[in-house]
């Protein structure tokens, strides 16, 4: 259901037959705006913040379970907004879980289908380039792994205005590399890093500029520069990704901070300092857009690309990281695609509200096309939560399934309908596993045996959802950058 625009005010006038009359016409009008355009006022569409961690958990904020260390900031959005408790990202590792944001189709039929350099095509229209049809400027700030260096796949060439941070994975695995991309050219930054690849990954010797924050910076001056226009800013960030060429050491993080006095490995003195950092930055954000009054005015969101990591010398079970659930990055399970999401726009969104409604990273395509009165393409697997988030639970359109494939270590594939959830390994001959997540959401016990209806429909959604792509063939098992 779509959001339109408020019509423009029109300049003030003197009405005919006195105040009364002029009165009654302008509660006239205010009635008719508040019936068409719910969740907007005159200030027009929405500035949209979305905040996107890098292989952050589940259970890796306070407000959805952490008890080890805090995020106050992060808990702060779920308190004066809404906390999704059944949202899923695109895919269980990075490059796919974006592409499905970005293009609004999941991994049945989106391009990049797994973690590979593949670019997105000139033809693939991405939210950020129907944001800007729309008149939003558009920011892409942090990782970006879906177009690299002199492709069509370019960040500025799919939608952004600007664009500063990594394009390449293995590149963003690096927390002091000696560059970043400035929308289509290389940076140099202070950082030594003998031996690097030719796309920027290695492990630094001389550690003084951390890319993290230089791209908080550039996220935060892309607020101030387009104060006045509505805007879409897309931050990315690295965290907590690990720096996967620097092995055991491989959560690289300036300052342990208070975690350096915790009787815990350091892998997970600095993964819990990483966290708490990103929190710090997302309080610095919210303060700019309190201290520029444009609070009212956006609607921010922060979410994660996929599960929990075991990478960098850390094991995710030390924190719980994924909360109550089976699996990991890689996994299909859900402890590898169900995320954290939280929507905070004040006035708009209900304050301290939780919703189960199941969706997935595709959905923000239509959703954010739908506040800001754009119309989507057809045929997206994208539905929007606008009405959800508005409080109208009654328009909130369901998808029938939401879809997910994998072709790392053999294809695999995972359907959600309902309470039900089937996964299904080991390539077309494999056996399809059958989970109600109402009775067991840890996917502890398969119920196939029991259901089999349930398992041929199950079936059914899977062969309907896939599109045979010749860069992703069901039979291979491939090894990817991470």
């Amino acid at each position: 259901m779509m959001v339109p625009h408020p019509p423009r005010q029109p300049a003030r006038r003197r009405f005919p037959g006195g105040w009364r009359l002029a009165a009654l016409a302008v509660l006239f009008s205010v009635c008719l705006q508040s019936a068409d355009a719910p969740g907007q006022d005159t200030l027009g569409p929405p500035n949209i913040v979305l905040i996107v961690a890098d292989d952050l958990g589940y259970g890796d904020l306070s407000c959805y379970g952490q008890t080890k260390y805090r995020t106050p900031h992060i808990d702060r959005l779920a308190r004066e907004g809404m906390r999704f408790t059944d949202f899923y990202a695109g895919s269980t590792v990075c490059a796919p879980s974006r592409c499905v944001l970005m293009t609004g189709q999941h991994t049945g039929h989106c391009f990049i289908r797994g973690n590979s350099k593949q670019n997105l095509r000139a033809g693939d229209v991405t939210v950020a380039e129907m944001l800007q049809r729309g008149g939003y400027k558009c920011g892409a700030f942090g990782k970006w792994g879906l177009g690299h260096e002199n492709s069509g796949g370019l960040p500025t060439l799919q939608g952004f205005d600007a664009f500063y941070g990594y394009l390449d994975q293995t590149h963003a695995h690096n927390y002091f590399p000696e560059f970043l991309i400035r929308n289509r050219k290389r940076e140099p930054l202070s950082n030594v890093v003998p031996n690097a690849t030719p796309d920027g990954a290695g492990v630094a010797t001389e550690k003084n500029q951390y890319a993290h924050d230089l791209i908080v910076e550039e996220a935060r001056a892309f607020i101030e520069r387009n104060r006045d226009d509505p805007f879409f800013l897309y931050l990315p960030v690295t965290i907590p990704h690990a720096n996967n060429e620097a092995g055991q050491a491989g959560m690289e993080i300036p300052d342990m901070g208070r975690f350096a006095n915790e009787d815990w490995p350091a892998p997970e003195q600095a993964f819990a300092a990483m966290v708490t950092h990103l929190d710090q930055d997302v309080g610095l954000i919210l303060d700019l857009l309190e201290d520029l009054r444009l609070t009212e005015r956006t609607i921010v969101l922060f979410t994660s690309d996929n599960g929990p990591h075991k990478e960098g010398g850390r094991d995710p079970a030390f924190f719980q990281s994924s909360g109550p659930f089976r699996g990991i990055k890689r996994d299909l399970y859900e402890g590898g695609i169900r995320v954290p999401l939280i929507a905070r726009w004040p006035g708009r969104i209900p304050a301290d509200s939780v919703s189960a409604h199941w969706s997935y990273f595709g959905d923000l395509f239509a959703t954010f096309c739908d506040l800001a009165g754009v119309t989507p393409p057809p045929d997206l697997d994208s539905v929007s939560l606008a009405p959800t988030l508005l409080n109208r639970p009654k328009d909130q359109q369901l998808h029938a399934y939401l879809y997910w494939e994998f072709h790392e270590r053999g294809f695999a594939q995972a359907v959600r309908h309902g309470e039900w959830k089937a996964v299904h390994q080991g390539g077309p001959e494999g056996k399809i596993e059958l989970y109600n997540l109402a009775d067991d959401p840890a996917e502890t016990t398969d119920v196939s045996a029991q259901e089999p209806n349930v398992v041929r429909q199950m079936a059914a959604f899977m062969n309907d959802a896939h599109q045979p792509s010749p860069h992703w063939p069901v039979n291979s098992q491939r090894k990817n950058p991470q």
